[in-house]
Parts: structure tokens; sequence; C-alpha cells
């Protein structure tokens, strides 16, 4: 579907590295073809050192906004003169909105996320999760999860760079939620077997399960039992090992690609007061 970009289009746009795979322009436009939204979408691959830079270029262009993807997302947080509770919490931001010269960063991701489970049939309200990392987006969901109303959230995470963020994070929630969040070494077996045990939903947000990192945190079926739903953020491919596993078990699976589809349909939101049209999107770009 073409348009005719003239001297009064908008530029939205994705600055991240790499970015060339990005299925966003693609979704993005289609949506302002179909609702007649005289926007452009563009992405663009800015190093770490340049994204100050490009940000205060696309702050005196005038954009009304843009995503930011890694590795940039807690960088542009820092960048933008307000941010969402759920932003301010992660201490990242991956939509920002240019509300008259003033940068406003919003996270997406974890409302992708939590949309996609309730359109799987999981309704979050006083249930139990355990979540499988605590970097990236695996903070966006977190932080959305406890906001949405889960009662309790088992984290289990590498003691690794991401661990004191992950720290700061469970103690704000603490005091921004009624979910009772608490944080574990992933290599406490025994505490992930237990707590899966009493879990109503289980999500991997971790890299392991993914084509250039294969394998699955879960050692086996055994760890999982009737009722649980089985989560992946990952997306390429499809089903992941730990999916598969769930699958064959007969248990209730979903991936990460409605969570992409969703996140961006909440900044489209943001930026254009718009809904995107989820279903034509889907159809075309997440079959």
């Amino acid at each position: 579907m073409s348009r005719q970009v003239t001297g009064r289009t908008g530029l939205l746009c994705l600055l991240g590295s790499p970015v060339a795979h990005s299925i966003s322009p693609a979704m993005h436009n289609e949506a302002c073809a179909l609702l007649d939204l005289d926007y452009t979408y563009l992405a663009f691959d800015v190093a770490p050192d340049r994204l100050a830079e490009a940000v205060e270029g696309l702050k005196a262009l005038g954009v009304r906004g843009f995503n930011v993807t890694m590795p940039h997302k807690t960088a542009a947080a820092a960048l933008c003169e307000r941010l969402s509770p759920a932003a301010r919490i992660c201490g990242a931001v991956n939509t920002v909105v240019n509300e008259g010269g003033s940068l406003v960063g919003h996270t997406t991701d974890g409302e992708g996320y939590m949309r996609s489970a309730r359109e799987a049939g999981f309704q979050p309200e006083g249930k139990r999760m355990v979540q499988l990392g605590a970097d990236g987006a695996g903070t966006a969901v977190l932080v959305q999860a406890a906001l949405d109303g889960m009662a309790a959230i088992d984290v289990f995470n590498p003691r690794d760079a991401f661990w004191p963020r992950a720290e700061r994070v469970v103690a704000e929630l603490e005091r921004a939620s009624q979910c009772r969040v608490v944080l574990h070494d992933l290599d406490d077996r025994e505490a992930l077997r237990t707590c899966l045990g009493q879990a109503d939903l289980l999500v991997n947000t971790t890299p392991v399960g993914m084509e250039r990192i294969p394998g699955c945190l879960i050692p086996d079926a055994s760890w999982l039992h009737a009722g649980l739903t089985v989560s992946d953020v990952i997306y390429q491919p499809r089903e992941t090992q730990l999916l598969r596993m769930a699958r064959e078990a007969g248990l209730k699976t979903f991936n990460g690609m409605y969570m992409l589809l969703h996140q961006g349909a909440a900044s489209f939101r943001l930026w254009t007061g718009r809904e995107m049209p989820i279903q034509q999107i889907r159809e075309k770009y997440f079959q």
C-alpha cells in the first residue's frame, strides 16, 4: 500500500543496532496507510556513542516519536525529560513521545507481553508467575505483570551485571504494587523446581532458546505440572525447546510473536492517539 510523502509528512522511527531485521517499519507504515495517517516510519542504525546526538537531532527536527531497541533502552531513558511509571521502575524505555519538545519515555514491552498472555487465555489477577531472566525486555515483563495484578512473582536471574538492577526493580515493585516479588539465583535449582510447582505461569525472558543460543533452562517435563501455562518472549524460532516440551506435555503455550505486535500497537497509540488495526497487521505480518 503506497502513500505520497509530502512536506507535511511526519516522521516516526526506530533507533538501535542492528535494526535491518526489524519488522517495525513494515508494521507501522502499514498501519499509517490503513488509517490514512500522514507519517513515515524509518529505522536508523545508531552506535551507542552517537545515541545522545541522534536523539537531540530528532528532537530538533520535531519528530512525533520513536522506538528504541537494543542496546539503547537504558541510555535512552536518561535522555527523556519524563518517564511513565513503568519506565521509571524499569529504568529503560522502548518508546519515546515528543510532547512539544519534551521527551516522554515509555516501556510497552511489558504491556505487549501481558496483552498476548490475555489473548492466550491467561488472566494474571491473583496468579503466581515464575520468570526466567530479568534483563532487557524481562524487566518490562516483570514490572507490568506486577502492576497488572499478579499476586506473586519469583524471578530467577544469574548473578550477572543485571543482578543489581533486578534487586532495585524488585524493591521498587514491593512499594509500587501489591505483588510479592522475590529474586532468586538461577543456579538455585531446588528453589526453581519448588516455585514452578506453585506457579500458574512460566515465562522465559532469557535468550536461551534462540537459534543462536539453543537449549532450555528447564531440565525436563517433570518440572512442569498440569494447569501451568508456559510462554517465551522469543519468536525466532516460533517454538523453542521449552515451548515444544510444554506442548508435548499437554500444556498451553505461547511465544513472543504477539508480544511484538502488541508492544508496537501500544507505541502507535501513544504517538497517534489511534488504535492500530491489529487484525489486519496480524494477518499480513504475524501468521
